[in-house]
Formats: structure tokens, sequence, C-alpha cells
């Protein structure tokens, strides 16, 4: 059957009737089968516990066989509920159940499905994926996709649902920085004896590899030596890595780097870099923001100042260029310097010497230069505000530094450097941020960049309570209204969803009664905020005939 006629059918089955809460146990049920509410910050700090110990390959084969595990328990609970129903509508639960379960949401992109000749083939796109989502709060973006325990649980799901092994695999995930995750399930005996994903479903003797593994994690060492660190600079992000590959081939010559970017972005700290992981290392880092001081004074605080040059010039001062020989001088938006200080920069660049106002004589500095601006150089030389030979000699080597909203994927790791920094200047315990607060930090668009990210973090860190975690209330960023359907727990410890159509499509929707009439009671609870004798006039009925319907799990 071909994934059409597949989706047309969906939607039979109310999943949330079937899940509720028993509050006089504290127990969650799905159907007859006890489920747990965990945190998934925990769950994931267990994921990375597992990578860490473990490497990739070995945990991401243990969560994929967990997985699959899950994945043909929620087969057998699919097919109690559909009963009597065509079997195929089992298949339609899994990607609902994934879903109910927090875990991601699944769209079809094909799916050929022929049960009685025992022929599968199918394509999914996954998005919301919770494993994606905590591997780069962890690891950042990386190579290799890594929903794993995801990936289990479809394989597990399928192939019970077939009654014949069934091997997914993740062509794209948004760990490795691809705009979605992408995956693809085939018969298992079409697939090669040496496919990876077929092997890690075999259980292997871990404890017997972790001798090979101690060589292993000597080279990685090794290696990791040999290469230089990104040390201050925090992302895993393609256009973050993009940028510092860049830094890293000029890091140890003299070139004159341009580092380009809106304000905010930490052009200082990448210059910071440049300086730290080049033979300059052990010679002074000078910075200077040419925007920031006034233009009268930024050629004596460049230059440097001779006794009687001016009134009140009493005695000598060295300029930045002196200061920062034999090492790396910073000039921070460039953009800004005025035209006559434009002019002697040019001849310093040129010459390699300085005079210093009120001076008869050149002093010869030998300076690496590392420039900065937020300003378009290009349309500052077309307009004559900035010189086209200066911007020649600053431009040799350009280097642009991604705006935050082009490194969502790395929002997770500032948060967690810059939320440990703030809360020890402070003095105050803070446990990170919630998830929620998190998922609205990589959704707003940080038009201040790094900057602003750290104010809203200081703020929050301030209003948090101790030991506690910042919360989306104590963030000063103004959030996006969450249109998708929310659910919350009714009188009866069911479930009711809200902000969709009762209906949605009543057209093409089956209509089986039991469903909407558990709708419409649902929603007449949340409108009577829970009181059931309200809800009750407000369907017309009496509080005994909506009680009779509760506890028939009819709403």
């Amino acid at each position: 059957m071909a994934s059409k006629a597949l989706d047309d059918r969906s939607g039979r089955i109310d999943l949330w009737s079937k899940l509720r809460f028993d509050p006089g146990t504290g127990t969650v049920w799905l159907d007859e089968q006890r489920m747990l509410l965990l945190h998934a910050g925990s769950l994931g700090a267990l994921r990375a516990e597992m990578v860490r110990t473990l490497g990739e390959g070995r945990a991401g084969a243990l969560l994929m066989r967990m997985g699959y595990q899950s994945g043909m328990q929620d087969a057998e609970i699919a097919r109690k509920m559909v009963g009597d129903r065509d079997y195929e509508e089992v298949f339609l639960l899994g990607p609902r159940l994934h879903k109910l379960e927090g875990l991601v949401q699944v769209e079809t992109i094909q799916c050929e499905l022929d049960l009685d000749a025992g022929r599968f083939h199918g394509e999914f796109r996954w998005t919301e994926s919770w494993e994606a989502e905590s591997q780069i709060a962890h690891f950042g973006i990386g190579e290799h996709a890594t929903c794993w325990n995801q990936l289990g649980y479809a394989s597990g799901y399928v192939s019970a649902f077939m009654g014949r092994p069934v091997i997914f695999r993740e062509t794209m995930c948004k760990a490795k920085g691809d705009p979605h995750c992408t995956i693809v399930g085939e018969i298992a005996s079409d697939l090669p004896a040496d496919d990876p994903y077929l092997k890690a479903m075999r259980p292997e003797d871990i404890a017997g590899q972790l001798r090979a593994m101690a060589e292993e994690i000597g080279e990685l060492r090794a290696s990791l030596r040999r290469e230089k660190q990104t040390g201050s600079l925090i992302g895993q992000s393609p256009a973050f890595l993009k940028s510092v590959n860049l830094l890293r081939r000029a890091a140890d010559s003299n070139i004159t780097v341009l580092l380009t970017g809106e304000t905010g972005v930490g052009k200082e700290v990448f210059a910071h870099w440049l300086h730290d992981n080049g033979p300059r290392r052990d010679r002074p880092f000078v910075a200077i923001n040419c925007g920031a001081i006034p233009h009268d004074l930024i050629e004596s605080e460049l230059f440097g100042v001779e006794p009687g040059a001016y009134t009140g010039a009493q005695r000598q001062r060295l300029g930045r260029f002196e200061r920062a020989d034999g090492g790396t001088l910073f000039l921070d938006e460039v953009g800004d310097l005025p035209l006559p200080a434009q002019v002697k920069l040019l001849r310093v660049l040129q010459t390699g010497e300085v005079e210093r106002l009120g001076g008869d004589r050149p002093v010869h500095v030998d300076v690496r230069i590392v420039a900065a601006t937020n300003v378009d150089l290009t349309s500052a030389v077309a307009a004559r505000t900035f010189r086209a030979d200066l911007f020649y000699r600053l431009n040799p080597f350009p280097v642009a530094i991604p705006p935050l909203r082009e490194r969502a994927a790395d929002i997770p790791l500032f948060v967690e450097a810059l939320v440990e920094r703030l809360a020890r200047r402070h003095g105050k315990p803070v446990r990170g941020v919630s998830d929620q607060a998190m998922r609205a930090l990589i959704a707003y668009r940080w038009p201040g960049n790094v900057r602003e990210l750290e104010n809203v973090l200081e703020r929050g860190v301030l209003l948090a309570e101790p030991g506690g975690r910042i919360d989306v209330d104590t963030l000063s960023i103004m959030l996006e209204p969450d249109s998708r359907e929310q659910a919350h727990v009714r009188p009866d410890g069911r479930l009711a969803v809200t902000g969709a159509p009762l209906i949605p499509d009543i057209e093409r929707a089956p209509l089986l009664l039991a469903d909407y009439e558990a709708a419409l009671v649902g929603e007449a609870l949340r409108r009577a905020g829970g009181n059931v004798a309200d809800a009750a006039r407000m369907l017309g009925m009496s509080r005994r005939q909506l009680d009779y319907r509760l506890k028939q799990g009819g709403g």
C-alpha cells in the first residue's frame, strides 16, 4: 500500500484518550501499559555519559537496541488499540505514538508497503527530534547522524508490524548540520551483512572491547594535541567552523586579517584566538576601539605623544602601536576612523614606522594587524568615507564572523558557558536553563548577537532561584506565540488537546461519533476550567450524564 493511502486513513484512533494519569497512585498509563515521565535533561545527561564513556559507536548501538525494544512494545499496544479493524492501521499508529511520547514528529515522504508479500520501503522526515537536540546541546554539531534511540524505535515497531526484521538508517540529521532528520527503512534481508545499522542491532561484549578503546583514546588525545583547539571560541555549527578553519590557516603567519560581522558577534574574541594560536602568543595583544575614541584623540592613542606636542602633554606617552611591538594590534571598528587618521595608519602599514605627535624621528615597530568592522568597507570606499588603498592593505585575508541567528545550533553551547561564568560572577548557583527556555532562546533572532544573549542570561541568573534554572518568564526577549496543539490533564486523569480545531477536516475525517463526543466533552471541560457541572450545562446534559461518560472513558 502506498504512503498516500496510508496517510488518508490516519487519525481514526484517538491516542490522546488512551493516555491517562492516575493521581492516586502517581502512575501514567498508555492504554494498559505503564509509562514514565522523565526529565529530558537527565535522560540527555545519561545519554551523553554513555557517549563519553563508550564512544559514539558503542553508545549508539546500545541506544538503538533500547529503542528497538520500545518500538516492539508500542507495536503490541497498537495491535490492541486497532482490534478487529484493518490490520494495516497498526502501522499508522507508530509515528503517532512516537510523537505522543514526546520524542519526534514524523512526516511520511514515501512508503511502499505490501504485508502479504513481505515488502517494505519507507522514507520519513523527522522534526522536533529530542535526540538530535540533546546531542547538539552536549556535543555541538558533529559529522555523524546520532538519533540512535529513535532509529531503534522505528526499526522495532515496523519489524513487529511486518513480522520480519526491518532496519532504518538515518540519511540526514540535525545533529550534523542538516535542516531536519530523514530516515529510510528496508527489510533487513535486503541489506548487506556488513551494514553498520544491521551490525548495531546485534548484542556485543562491550567489556571485552574496553582494552581496545584505551588505545583508541590514546591516539585521539595525541591527535587533539597536534591540532589547534578552539579554546575561548564556542561553537560547532557549519557557519562557525567555516570561520574558524579560515583563522587556523592564517594563525601561523603574520598576514593582516580583517574580521567582518555585525555588532556583538564577538570579533575581539576571534582576534584574541588568532593571537593566542600564532607565533606572537608570548608577546602583547593590544586592542583599540577606533569608534569609541574622539577623532581629535585617535592619532595620539595610536601613535603616541611627545612632551609639549599640545597643551597638557607634559610627558612622553607611547601609542598602541609601540605598546604592541612584537605582538598583535587589534583595530576594532576600523571603519569609523576619520580620514586624517586613515592616511597616517596607511603610512605605518607601508613603512613599519610610527611618529609620535610632536616627535621628529620615526620609531620602528613590528606589529601584526588584526582589524575588525561592522561597516561594509566596500560601500564606504565607494562613498569616499574610507580610503581604497587602506582597505586593500587591511583586506588581504578577510574572515566573516556569522551572526548568532545563523548559528542556532551553537546557542546551547553558549548558554552553558555563559550561565556558568555569570553564576560565578554573581556568586549564585544556577543550574542552566529550563527546556522551554532553551527552545525560546534557539527560536529568537538575536539582533544583538552574542552580546545580547549574555545580557539576557545575566538577567536570568539574577532572577532565577538559587540552585534553580532560568525559565521562560525570566527571559527579556520577545517570544513568538506558540500556535501548535497543546494538551492539559482533565479531572479524570486523561488529556484534552487544545489549540487545534475540534474537527480539523470533517469532509475527509472518519465519522466516528465516539471520537467527536470525547473531543466535545474535553473542550467543555477546558472552557469550564475543570468544573464538571458547568461543562454539563454547556453540553446540554445533566451532571450525572456527564459523569457516566467520563467513567466510561468517552470524554
